[in-house]
């Protein structure tokens, strides 16, 4: 087996199992299309190895296949980093929800005591 048959059934494998995800509801939909994409090109440059030849001499890399495992890669690095934003996003959303909640809780009681007073 060549490294491009390795990398079509790994690649085959990886879109088979997005869909899956997606289909039991795991990935998110706006997600689950940027894996999607990549697994696509990813399949299309295995399946038709001259367009990633083609591609590698332009960007002067030796090694075709390398390049397919670095798409993957850049990418990878890419989306891990939009979902460690989105992370921090989250983050700074729940800790400004729980003090909006702790200062409800507390401004509660003494709203019950001063109606009782009045």
């Amino acid at each position: 087996m060549n490294v491009y048959e390795a990398a079509a059934v790994f690649c085959l494998s990886f879109l088979i199992a997005t869909v899956e995800l997606i289909r039991r509801r795991k990935i998110e939909e706006r997600y689950a299309l940027l894996w999607l994409v990549l697994g696509l090109s990813m399949t299309v440059f295995c399946f038709f190895p001259g367009l990633l030849e083609r591609l590698s001499r332009i960007m002067h890399v030796h090694y075709a296949p390398s390049l397919l495992f670095l798409i993957g890669l850049l990418f990878s690095l890419a989306f891990t980093l939009h979902l460690t934003m989105v992370i921090s996003k989250l983050h700074r959303r729940t800790t400004r929800l729980a003090q909006e909640l702790a200062i409800l809780k507390a401004e509660t009681p003494q709203a019950a005591a001063r109606r009782e007073g009045a």
